[in-house]
C-alpha cells in the first residue's frame, strides 16, 4: 500500500509555500517546486495537487517510494525533493553496500531484505546530515535543514511504529 499521501504531507510541510529567498540557487519556489527545476512552469500559479503530482511523478516514482520500507520512503522521498532522486538514492546504495549508479532498482530493493530499518533510518540522517555540511549554503541553511532531518527522522521512526507524527 502507498504510503505516498502521508510522506507528502511532511514534505510539503516543510517546503512551505510561495519563497522567492535570493540565496535559494533555486529561485522562486511554491511548495518547494522550483523555478530552476521547473523553468516553463507558472511558479506562483502553481496549485497544492500540482505540486503533488509533480513530486510523485518526479521524485516518488523513481526512488520506486511504494516498494520502500514504510518510514524509510519518507527519508528518501525528503532528501530527494532537497537534493535530486538520483543522489538519494545513490545515499542509500552507499549505506546499504550497493553499487553506487543512483538508480532504485531490484539489487538495491533486495538490499533492504533483513536489514533493521530504523537503524537505517538513523545512518541515513545523519548521511544527509554530512552530505549538506559540505555544502556552500550550509552557514545559511544548515539550522534549517538539520531541523527538517531530524523531524523527518522522528516521523519515519513513526511511521514503523504504525504511528503518524505531523
Amino acid at each position: 500500500m502507498s504510503n505516498f499521501s502521508d510522506c507528502i504531507k511532511h514534505v510539503i510541510a516543510a517546503e512551505g509555500g510561495l519563497v522567492n529567498d535570493p540565496k535559494d540557487p533555486g529561485g522562486l519556489t511554491q511548495f518547494g517546486i522550483s523555478q530552476r527545476t521547473y523553468p516553463a512552469l507558472n511558479i506562483r500559479a502553481l496549485t497544492l495537487d500540482d505540486a503533488r503530482a509533480i513530486y510523485q511523478r518526479d521524485y516518488w516514482t523513481p526512488i520506486h517510494g511504494d516498494d520502500l520500507p514504510r518510514g524509510l520512503d519518507l527519508m528518501l522521498l525528503d532528501h530527494a525533493v532537497n537534493a535530486g532522486p538520483a543522489r538519494a538514492v545513490r545515499l542509500l546504495q552507499q549505506l546499504t553496500g550497493c553499487p553506487e549508479d543512483g538508480r532504485m532498482g531490484p539489487i538495491t530493493l533486495a538490499s533492504l531484505d533483513g536489514l533493521d530499518i530504523a537503524d537505517l533510518i538513523t545512518r541515513y540522517a545523519e548521511a544527509r546530515l554530512d552530505y549538506y555540511r559540505g555544502l556552500d549554503h550550509w552557514r545559511h541553511y544548515g539550522i534549517g535543514w538539520t531541523r527538517r532531518v531530524m523531524r523527518h527522522r522522528r516521523a519515519a521512526l513513526a511511521m514503523i511504529r504504525g504511528e503518524f507524527a505531523p
